[in-house]
């Protein structure tokens, strides 16, 4: 499932990431890799702020309907 459809404060594996080669290449360059753990923290307006690697950070619907737990 994409991670915007995530539970919040469940972690999850990331099994899979979408969209062109850029847009995989600036989720790798954020820390978004098959296999990290993340787990989505809160959803506020556009945005989804999601835990990985110890680090939150917030991504737009669109990007985290590419990453795939």
């Amino acid at each position: 499932m994409p991670l915007q459809l995530a539970d919040l404060e469940k972690e999850y594996e990331i099994i899979r990431l979408g969209g062109s080669p850029d847009v995989k290449q600036h989720l790798a360059d954020m820390g978004f890799h098959v296999g990290a753990k993340v787990m989505v923290v809160s959803r506020s307006g556009s945005s989804v702020i999601v835990s990985i690697k110890g680090v939150r950070v917030a991504v737009g619907k669109e990007l985290a309907n590419k990453i795939f737990v």
